[in-house]
C-alpha cells in the first residue's frame, strides 16, 4: 500500500509542476453523486477513489482494484488472452466489444490472477463495470472458473471482488450457463477445504449475485454497494409497492444477515490480511 500511495503522490506532484508551467490541463471536475460536493480527479486519486467529504465509493477498474489490495508488484494476471466471440450473431456486438477493449485495455469484464497479500499467495479476481457493466458472458465465466480450479489444485485462498449488471444478453443461454459452471467450481473448491472470501462492490446484481458472488465462506461489501438480484426499481414495478429506505444496500444486507461485514475501501486490504491469518492461511509457512 505504501508503494501505491507513493506512486500517487509522485503523480500528483508531477501534475502540479506541469500545471504551474502551463503544460497540463486542470483536473477534470465532477460532482459527488452522494453529497453533491465538487470534486476533481486529484481529490479521488489521493483517496482511493472515495469522496473525501461523504465517503461515497466511486467505481474502480479491475486491475486498479487488485493493485490497491495486493502486495506491491505481486500480481500475475492469467488468461488475459481469452476474449469474447459473437455466438448469437448479435447486432453490433463485435463492434461494441472492440471499442470497449480499446477503451479499457482489457479483453473482457474480469481480471484474474495469482498474487501475494500480506505475504500470502492468493487467487484473486475483480470484475470491471466499465466493460458492459461487468455483465457475465462466456469469457467472464471461463476466466473465473479457471482461477477457481487453479486455487483448488494449489490450495490457495480465493478472493473475488464482484460487480455486475447481470448476465450478458448478447450471449443468451451461454451467458446463463456460466452461473452453473462457476457455482460448480466453487463447490469443488469448498469440498477441498478452500477459503473463499467474496466482496460485493457497487452494483452486484443479476446472475453474478445468484451464483458465485453469494457462495463465499465470508461475505464482505463496500459501503453503499447495491447487492441483490433484480434492482429496486424493477421490484417496485413488479410488486406495486414502495420498498424500504436503503433496500438492498450493503448496510441493509448486513442488518439482514446476508453480508458479514461492510468494510470501507481504506480498510479492505488490512481486513483481508487479518481474515487470512485468522483462518490459518497466513504466516511465514504459507509464503512463496
Amino acid at each position: 500500500m505504501a508503494g501505491i500511495l507513493a506512486e500517487r503522490r509522485n503523480r500528483l506532484l508531477a501534475l502540479k509542476r506541469m500545471r504551474e508551467q502551463g503544460s497540463a490541463p486542470e483536473a477534470e471536475a465532477m460532482t459527488c453523486p452522494a453529497c453533491g460536493r465538487a470534486l476533481n480527479e486529484d481529490d479521488l486519486a489521493d483517496n482511493q477513489r472515495v469522496c473525501p467529504y461523504c465517503g461515497h465509493h466511486f467505481p474502480l477498474g479491475a486491475r486498479e482494484r487488485i493493485k490497491m489490495i495486493v502486495d506491491d508488484g505481486q500480481f500475475r494476471e492469467l488468461d488475459g488472452s481469452l476474449v469474447s466471440t459473437d455466438p448469437l450473431d448479435f447486432p453490433d456486438y463485435p463492434e461494441k466489444l472492440a471499442k470497449l477493449r480499446a477503451k479499457t485495455h482489457s479483453g473482457d469484464a474480469i481480471a484474474t490472477g495469482i498474487a501475494k497479500l500480506g505475504g500470502v499467495r492468493v487467487a484473486i479476481a475483480a470484475l470491471d463495470t466499465r466493460f458492459l457493466m461487468a455483465s457475465m458472458g462466456a469469457v467472464v465465466g471461463e476466466r473465473l472458473t479457471r482461477l477457481i480450479e487453479r486455487a483448488t489444485r494449489q490450495h490457495l485462498p480465493l478472493i473475488v471482488f464482484s460487480a455486475s449488471g447481470g448476465a450478458r444478453m448478447q450471449e443468451g443461454i451461454i451467458s446463463l450457463m456460466q452461473m452453473a459452471k462457476t457455482s460448480a467450481a466453487i463447490q469443488r473448491f469448498s469440498d477441498h477445504g478452500g477459503l473463499y472470501i467474496s466482496v460485493f462492490t457497487n452494483p452486484t446484481t443479476g446472475g453474478v449475485t445468484a451464483s458465485f458472488a453469494s457462495l463465499g465462506d465470508i461475505h464482505l461489501a463496500e459501503p453503499g454497494a447495491l447487492v441483490g438480484f433484480a434492482g429496486p426499481r424493477v421490484i417496485e414495478q413488479t410488486i406495486g409497492e414502495k420498498l424500504p429506505e436503503g433496500f438492498q444496500s450493503a448496510e441493509f444486507q448486513l442488518e439482514h444477515g446476508f453480508v458479514d461485514a461492510v468494510v470501507p475501501r481504506a480498510r479492505m486490504r488490512s481486513t483481508l490480511i487479518r481474515l487470512l491469518m485468522l483462518h490459518g492461511k497466513g504466516g511465514a509457512e504459507h509464503v512463496g
